[in-house]
């Protein structure tokens, strides 16, 4: 059985994603000296992201899960599991594998927003800026990224490829 990956190329290294990774917790350390942090990973893609950011980052910190979707290709947006830590008045990063078309980012931080933080922010991995739809930006952007498409490092097609180490594209 052949892999999804033996039909791409590799984009970025599991290497090339660490150091990306270490320069943007220092960029964090930096901002919230002396703050305690509280991380929301929306499901699943983030979850790899989320687990080497937070080992990187040296500040006090919690974490939360969240789960949104879109019900149906550029329809609402629902939430699947919502958030279980009180927000109000912390400090909150939300930690995002990609940023394509914005939408369901977009929503998630309305929401988020309505909890009342002290801060928030937004932290991607990669942000893909030639496919957004509605007009939101990160505060933290590892990599900036043309309009391609990739898997791997917690990034599917139809649920296969998060587990991939690197990041690949397809062959062109």
């Amino acid at each position: 059985m052949s892999q999804l990956k033996d039909q791409m190329v590799t984009f970025l290294t599991n290497e090339e994603i660490k150091e990306i990774i270490e320069n943007l917790a220092e960029q964090i350390e930096y901002d919230y000296d002396g703050k305690d942090v509280v991380f929301i990973c929306p499901l699943r893609g983030s979850i790899h992201f989320a687990a080497d950011l937070m080992r990187k980052v040296d500040l006090p910190q919690q974490i939360d899960f969240v789960h949104v979707q879109a019900v149906e290709k550029g329809g609402a947006i629902k939430i699947v599991k919502d958030i279980s830590v009180n927000i109000a008045g912390k400090h909150v990063l939300i930690l995002e594998e990609i940023i394509d078309t914005g939408r369901t980012l977009s929503f998630l931080r309305s929401r988020l927003f309505a909890s009342a933080p002290a801060s928030l922010k937004i932290v991607t991995l990669l942000d893909k800026p030639a496919r957004r739809e509605l007009p939101i930006k990160a505060d933290y952007i590892g990599k900036t990224i043309d309009d391609r498409y990739v898997v791997g490092y917690g990034m599917d097609s139809e649920e296969i490829g998060r587990n991939y180490p690197d990041i690949y594209t397809l062959k062109n």
